[in-house]
C-alpha cells in the first residue's frame, strides 16, 4: 500500500469516527475543534475527508495480489 493510499485510508477512518460521533452522541469533533460547521477551516476538513473516501473507492479495485505483503526473508 503506497504512502497516499495510507494517508487516504486514515482520514477516511478519522471522517468515520467524526460521523460515529455525530450519530452515536450528536458531537460534531471536526465542528467542535475549529469553530462550528460553517468556519472555513472545518469546511475544508469535511472536503479533504470527503476526497479521502473518494480516493479510497479505488482501493476496492486493487486486485488480492498486490493487496497481500510478501513474506519477510528469512534470517
Amino acid at each position: 500500500m503506497s504512502g497516499l493510499q495510507r494517508t487516504a485510508l486514515i482520514i477516511a477512518i478519522i471522517g468515520a469516527v467524526n460521523w460515529g460521533l455525530i450519530g452515536f452522541f450528536g458531537f460534531d469533533l471536526v465542528a467542535a475543534i475549529f469553530g462550528g460547521q460553517g468556519a472555513v477551516f472545518a469546511r475544508v476538513i469535511y472536503a479533504i475527508v470527503g476526497l479521502a473516501g473518494l480516493y479510497c473507492i479505488s482501493l476496492l479495485f486493487i486486485p488480492q495480489e498486490q493487496t497481500q505483503q510478501s513474506p519477510e526473508p528469512q534470517k
